[in-house]
């Protein structure tokens, strides 16, 4: 069979109006067997993936910009714009302000927090760049961040820099630590008695390298440094308590593994911690302790908020543990087959408790740029190209609707480009 029939194929299965009902007999099925076993259950997750429209003409192994969403919680986020837009200025002044409320209150509980604690905003950038922007820098103030934090949150370290006059200290976490206790070490060794704030990724980004985040946190604290933690990538993805990190700022971007639809995102601040922070936009609210006063923007696309309580109705039904267990299996599933292979490089930890769905793998004998060039030209693969060394690959990420068909073109795709 032909790459693309074969694709046409698999990504054909229209969503039935029985599709939950098919899904929750499986999950009845399935009920008593762990979520190891549930994840090696092709037949479930051929289900699972007869619920989300596909695109045929390629294979999409690039789910960690924006995890788009199954077509009920799509179907739902439409019927929420157009009762929104049917009830108009209604809505908005009566009920916007507690509808979103009550979704960031149930979005708390899904992470472990208080609802006192959670906000909803737009994206993982908004959420952490009120925090950086938030801190009542003086100068001199030290903060601390790895080179592969995410690009956004560097500028804004650095607008810091130019409007505050504090300095930034950078570290580079190894692709393949050692051990945790040389994660730790590398973040302590960057701390003096200046250093106000400490960022770290739950998971980072372009490699899926889990942090030893609780024992990163506790250090920060003897030290007395706040902790604000990027988990872009970990809402939606793993299965964590807030608590048990000890963090004292989160942030995450819903529309990426909790298939939120686009424009959604959570902000955590500990109780306690908001006080201490200035509010981008100014609000009316004076309690310097509710997160609330942060959380000010105005006007905005209210049908989205809505769409979070669809979202972790989804995840409810699939289970989170489920899925995580089926994410690592399949990135373990095609990066163990090629990891031992000379000329192949695989960026992330080979301990399986160090990532989840997320990888890079890159090729001794053409650029991130060009491998992710041939794998869409020749292989209709879609990814996107990592070139910040010591990363140079390309990202890949599976969603739970990938097939393990489409991770052997993938993994072929890799060996013969190998040896070209």
């Amino acid at each position: 069979m032909q790459k693309r029939t074969f694709l046409k194929s698999l990504t054909g299965l229209a969503v039935a109006p029985s599709f939950f009902k098919e899904l929750d007999k499986w999950n009845l099925l399935l009920d008593q067997q762990t979520p190891e076993e549930v994840a090696r259950n092709e037949e479930y997750w051929a289900v699972v993936r007869s619920g989300y429209r596909l695109k045929p003409e390629y294979i999409n192994l690039e789910n960690g910009y924006y995890c788009f969403i199954p077509q009920e919680t799509l179907d739902k986020y439409i019927d929420h714009a157009r009762h929104v837009n049917y009830q108009g200025s209604y809505y908005m002044r009566t009920v916007q302000v507690d509808n979103k409320r009550k979704a960031a209150a149930r979005l708390a509980r899904f992470i472990g927090a208080d609802s006192n604690e959670v906000v909803l905003t737009r994206n993982t950038t908004e959420s952490l760049d009120l925090i950086i922007g938030g801190v009542r820098w003086n100068e001199g103030d030290e903060a601390v961040y790895a080179q592969q934090d995410y690009g956004a949150m560097r500028n804004m370290f650095k607008l810091q820099e130019r409007r505050h006059g504090i300095k930034c200290k950078v570290v580079s976490v190894p692709n393949h630590p050692k051990n945790d206790e040389e994660i730790v070490d590398l973040y302590a060794s960057a701390i003096n008695s200046k250093t106000r704030l400490l960022m770290v990724c739950h998971m980072i980004n372009i490699t899926g390298h889990i942090l030893p985040i609780r024992k990163i946190c506790d250090m920060a604290h003897d030290k007395g440094v706040n902790v604000m933690v990027d988990g872009a990538h970990a809402v939606g993805h793993i299965d964590f308590d807030i608590n048990d990190l000890n963090c004292d700022y989160y942030g995450s971007s819903l529309h990426k593994w909790l298939s939120v639809p686009l424009g959604s995102g959570m902000l955590y601040v500990k109780e306690g911690k908001a006080s201490g922070l200035w509010p981008l936009l100014a609000s009316g609210n004076k309690n310097e302790n509710d997160i609330y006063r942060l959380n000010h923007t105005g006007t905005h696309p209210a049908h989205t908020d809505l769409a979070v309580n669809d979202a972790l109705d989804y995840i409810r039904r699939i289970g989170m543990k489920r899925k995580e267990a089926r994410l690592r299996y399949i990135q373990r599933y095609w990066s163990d087959k090629v990891r031992e292979i000379p000329g192949i490089n695989v960026n992330t930890p080979r301990d399986e408790w160090r990532s989840c769905g997320i990888a890079n793998v890159g090729l001794d004998n053409m650029t991130p740029h060009e491998m992710a060039k041939r794998l869409m030209e020749q292989y209709d693969i879609w990814t996107v190209a990592i070139n910040e060394p010591p990363v140079v690959g390309c990202r890949i990420t599976p969603n739970i609707y990938t097939s393990i068909e489409e991770l052997d073109i993938f993994v072929d795709a890799l060996k013969e480009m190998s040896r070209t």
